[in-house]
């Protein structure tokens, strides 16, 4: 089945470079700088950024961390057992080395195709995904001749793999205004004379019917909601169902009643838990004491020379406290409202010569929601999205091992190099500098 779906990419194009951004040029809210703000807190300790107070957080934790069981409605088809499985290094909510599986074709007309997963020995196909999961809840002592797992057919020429994101500092990036996104777009456009572009991608809100907003969440800024985006991964990732996401993607082995996530005593489910544990998430801090020598100084300076910081914006802020957001669903509270705060990125997606060839498939990134898109989610726009990717934020990578979408680049250098297309003249950039001068600029990106 051909994927629909339905991102609508208004290539609006980019950013502006961020010493603009730096010098009052962005706005949050207008007539704001965002030297007038306050700062975004930052911190690995586990406690709370704001939203709620530091018990609660530490029970919405337990939440993330928990292990789902088969009768929990785990499965049938999953890659994990708990959102810590894939968010976790250095503390719950950070990123990891798992890795997801992605696979598809291109059709006749050259347009991308999801693949059709046979599982049961063909009793039953798979459709509407391009993610092949790892593992099954059976064969077991339940269904003992049921066997389930996803295998990739031959037929599924594009094969890509993508490697967990850190959640840390997200309800931050939630509370980014789409016009702001929108405006980044176009200024970088404009002030690279179209050489670097980057797409706004307008997705539905699961949570908010016939509601759309910017995407920034996803290595493919598959979603605008943290809680469209948890239901998302509790089903696809654990095959969890909820109030968002009901159906399974398969109902062999499944003996647990729909949907297997139901509120608890206090009117949450735990995908609600899970979503309010990421909006409390504190960003990433930064290594002050690194940051402060003179080579990660100087390093700071010639990533803006060379170009990186284009499209690795440094500086962002939210938009006002009491804003909604997702369709009316979410008001930003005053712990998120109104702050400054540093991803190094410009959550829009890019062309850098990495892309992986998928485009999002709506069926699995929306459920039901699919079958009525937003119009300002286009499928004619949604496959320019196949071989870009989301700017990956710079904020604690030096705490990642494995770098880009894929994973496959393990030092900064390698990562740094591997960059092209819209990319390229920062990478030729920085391949120009003296071996001292990038060395510089390595020491830098290791202060975030």
């Amino acid at each position: 089945m051909t994927s629909k779906a339905f991102l609508m990419p208004c290539a609006l194009a980019m950013l502006a470079c961020a010493l603009c951004w730096a010098q009052g040029k962005q706005r949050a809210n207008k007539n704001v700088s965002p030297q007038a703000l306050p700062e975004a807190p930052a911190g690995f300790d586990n406690k709370s950024n704001g939203v709620v107070d530091d018990p609660t957080h530490q029970a919405d934790q337990v939440k993330f961390d928990e292990v789902e069981s088969v009768a929990d409605g785990l499965g049938p088809l999953y890659n994990a057992q708990s959102c810590r499985e894939c968010h976790q290094n250095p503390t719950s909510g950070g990123g990891s080395q798992v890795t997801e599986l992605r696979v598809g074709h291109l059709g006749p007309d050259h347009r991308f195709v999801n693949p059709d997963i046979p599982i049961a020995h063909g009793a039953a196909i798979i459709t509407g995904r391009t993610l092949v999961n790892d593992r099954a809840i059976c064969p077991s002592g339940a269904f003992p001749d049921t066997e389930i797992q996803e295998r990739v057919p031959e037929s599924e020429t594009i094969r890509t793999t993508r490697i967990s994101l850190s959640l840390l500092g997200d309800g931050f990036v939630e509370a980014i205004p789409d016009r702001t996104l929108v405006d980044l777009a176009r200024n970088q456009c404009t002030s690279t004379r179209g050489k670097v572009c980057g797409l706004v991608v307008f997705v539905p809100i699961v949570e908010a019917p016939g509601q759309a907003g910017v995407g920034r969440f996803g290595w493919k800024n598959q979603h605008a909601s943290l809680l469209s985006f948890s239901g998302d991964a509790y089903l696809n990732e654990m095959g969890i169902t909820t109030q968002l996401f009901p159906d399974e993607v398969t109902k062999l082995c499944n003996t647990v009643a729909e949907p297997n996530d139901k509120p608890g005593p206090d009117g949450l489910a735990d995908v609600d838990h899970f979503a309010r544990f990421v909006r409390a998430l504190m960003a990433p801090a930064r290594d002050l004491t690194l940051a402060a020598t003179p080579a990660a100084r100087r390093g700071s300076d010639l990533f803006d020379k060379v170009g990186c910081a284009v499209c690795h914006v440094r500086t962002l802020t939210t938009a006002a406290t009491g804003t909604r957001i997702n369709g009316g669903t979410f008001t930003i509270p005053a712990a998120l409202g109104g702050k400054t705060f540093h991803p190094y990125g410009d959550f829009l997606i890019h062309d850098v010569g990495t892309g992986d060839g998928i485009v999002v498939p709506t069926v699995e990134h929306y459920g039901r929601a699919a079958r009525q898109m937003p119009r300002e989610c286009s499928p004619e726009n949604f496959e320019k999205t196949r071989n870009r990717v989301r700017t990956a934020p710079l904020w604690g990578v030096r705490l990642r091992a494995r770098l880009m979408h894929d994973g496959i680049s393990v030092t900064i250098p390698d990562a740094i190099l591997r960059h092209g297309g819209e990319a390229d003249q920062a990478a030729h950039g920085f391949r120009r500098l003296s071996s001292k001068d990038q060395e510089a600029i390595v020491e830098f990106l290791q202060s975030l």
